[in-house]
């Protein structure tokens, strides 16, 4: 688990960075094609999806939801990845709504900052850290290229992942 600072823009240039936004999203398609046939099963992305917890209430308590109805959520979220309607997910139906997912979450941080905390074996939060960490090596190449000095500093707990990154730049 780890907390970063970030807002849409930060979500949004990512998302525009054609070359990062494609390797790391289809690098999720590649782990979620478990046959290795190139297209996304119901079952595979349902598998997928069953990992984020759609269905918690509150703090990790989980609710009680009748199958059909949790059948019915499952079979939404296919669909709208599913955008030729052939029942299965290619890499670029994928991609698509990807993009789409995540121009969302950008749309909805806005333009001030907030402090999120991503959760590791989360596929959305790992892609959010992917974000923060294109925009770090962006400063950090920008500060290079202007013979600036960098100053990052970590918080860690114990052997834990890294928690905070504080960047300054200044000359």
């Amino acid at each position: 688990m780890g907390v970063v600072i970030l807002d849409g823009s930060t979500v949004r240039a990512f998302v525009e960075d054609e070359a990062a936004f494609n390797r790391s999203v289809d690098e999720r398609f590649a782990a979620l094609d478990l046959n290795g046939d190139g297209v996304l099963s119901r079952a595979e992305l349902r598998r997928a999806l069953e990992t984020f917890r759609l269905l918690e209430t509150h703090f990790g308590v989980d609710v009680v939801t009748p199958p059909a109805e949790v059948a019915a959520l499952y079979n939404s979220i296919f669909d709208k990845f599913d955008l030729d309607r052939s029942g299965t997910v290619d890499r670029d139906e994928f991609r698509a709504e990807m993009r789409n997912i995540l121009l969302a979450i950008a749309d909805g941080l806005g333009d001030s900052p907030m402090q999120i905390v991503l959760e590791d074996d989360d596929e959305a939060s790992n892609l959010l850290q992917e974000a923060v960490d294109l925009e770090t090596s962006k400063i950090a190449a920008a500060a290079a290229s202007n013979n600036s000095v960098i100053q990052a500093s970590l918080s860690r707990d114990n052997n834990s992942p890294p928690l905070i990154w504080n960047v300054s730049v200044g000359r």
